[in-house]
């Protein structure tokens, strides 16, 4: 048996407690490159303790709706971006510290950054190229946790 979660819409408040949304809001704080550029300045913080920030290219099998969520993970020693390499949005879900899951829908070119420490479910791209870029922290320490549900989720509109 399964229990069924609904994606609601990513939102900067209501994704606060796992992470910061990155996207193009509003006006750009700075204008750069001769006017010819806006710059959203700082839309996160990387967050990586004793290692170092590291730039990876993720490349991500589809998706589809419904979704079966069976497993979550999470850095405890640093931040993860994903940032999508094409205008499609992707699914977030994140859990609380009690593993209730949350399922959101990026607009168009979003990306996210989970906290620290975040309980998220895997990269899942429902259309595109299934191609993000993604900051997080390189070291040789472990950084990974994973979760398994006894019973998994239903992830569906």
């Amino acid at each position: 048996m399964s229990q069924t979660i609904r994606i609601q819409p990513l939102t900067t408040e209501a994704f606060a407690p796992y992470g910061d949304v990155l996207k193009c809001d509003g006006v750009p704080d700075k204008i750069i490159n001769g006017g010819m550029c806006g710059r959203f300045h700082d839309l996160a913080i990387v967050d990586v303790e004793d290692g170092r920030a590291g730039i990876s290219l993720f490349q991500s099998k589809l998706r589809q709706l419904p979704y079966t969520l069976e497993l979550v993970e999470r850095h405890p020693i640093g931040s993860q971006a994903f940032i999508p390499m094409s205008m499609e949005p992707f699914l977030v879900i994140v859990a609380d510290a009690d593993m209730t899951p949350h399922a959101f829908i990026t607009a168009p070119g979003e990306g996210i950054n989970f906290h620290k420490g975040t309980w998220h479910g895997v990269l899942t791209p429902l259309s595109g190229t299934g191609l993000f870029a993604v900051v997080d922290r390189i070291c040789d320490t472990p950084n990974l946790e994973e979760h398994l549900y006894a019973t998994p989720y239903v992830v569906t509109t």
